[in-house]
């Protein structure tokens, strides 16, 4: 039943292929295990890319502790089940976040395809047209690695694992990475809460040696960048503010600016494409390969 259902539902998604727009780059950021500063990263992630004058969509995929909210300080009461249960637009959930930066409230990633019969999904693609001049688009996963994560995952451009320097959080990295692996080649690391680029790089050879030995060479496992240790982040993160923005003048700015750089270079801008490849409705079209 839900193969003819998925089946349809690809069907519809392309012929809903008429417009042109921008191509949307879809970025999941997740972590082996939680407490690491995932979403923290991911939150002031896109606001630099935002302000930086990038469109940018952040996509709350942490399932069951979804707090992209508490992040941003915003509430929320409606998020995407709503839209595809057919009790909400897509306009309604949107939550502006500034001028080039808005939430995308999803907290059950896992039932997202559950609603999505012909008539409502038909409606939900023509909504999310809204979204489709996105050139980045952040998915913050949940931890570890779950099969709903997984279909995040293998639906992103681009996969970046976050860790810091403990033994345990770096095991269940290398966890994370070898799991991704079975997906695609190409996986970004970032390094949180480190005392310096030298720590940054010490850990990420450690991972890299022991990915390489046991996954083998074809994996590219790539330092992204790394955010430094600063009582900074954990004080903007209790006053409900990101960090970029309360402390423009910090070092760890400075170091999410760099990632920011480091992910914009990859951006293939001003490509026109069809709008089952950009924005919300982007996103969906991979997701419906999984059902």
């Amino acid at each position: 039943m839900i193969g003819h259902q998925a089946k349809k539902l690809e069907e519809l998604v392309s012929s809903n292929a008429t417009k042109k727009s921008k191509k949307t780059r879809f970025i999941a950021i997740t972590s082996g295990k939680g407490g690491v500063g995932k979403s923290t990263i991911s939150s002031n992630l896109a606001y630099v890319l935002s302000q930086s004058g990038f469109n940018v969509g952040i996509f709350d995929a942490d399932i069951g502790l979804a707090n992209l909210d508490v992040m941003f300080n915003v509430k929320i009461k409606k998020n995407i089940l709503h839209v595809l249960k057919g009790e909400a637009t897509v306009a309604d959930i949107l939550i502006p976040i500034t001028r080039n930066l808005i939430l995308i409230p999803g907290e059950s990633g896992d039932e997202i395809l559950k609603y999505s019969d012909k008539a409502l999904f038909e409606r939900f693609m023509n909504e999310a047209e809204v979204l489709d001049k996105l050139d980045f688009m952040i998915i913050d996963t949940g931890a570890g690695i779950g099969e709903h994560i997984q279909m995040f995952l293998d639906a992103a451009d681009d996969v970046i694992v976050v860790t810091v320097p403990d033994p345990a959080a770096i095991t269940d990295a290398y966890a994370t990475i070898k799991t991704i692996a079975a997906l695609r080649n190409d996986i970004g690391l970032i390094m949180n809460q480190v005392k310096g680029s030298k720590e940054a790089v010490a850990v990420y050879e450690k991972i890299k040696k022991v990915a390489l030995a046991n996954i083998g060479s074809g994996l590219n496992l790539k330092l992204i960048g790394k955010i430094d240790s600063d009582l900074k982040v954990s004080t903007s993160v209790k006053q409900r503010a990101l960090f970029s923005s309360a402390y423009p003048n910090s070092s760890v700015h400075k170091d999410i600016v760099a990632i920011a750089n480091s992910i914009a270079g990859n951006l293939e801008r001003n490509v026109l494409v069809s709008p089952s490849e950009s924005g919300l409705s982007g996103l969906f079209k991979r997701l419906v390969k999984h059902f």
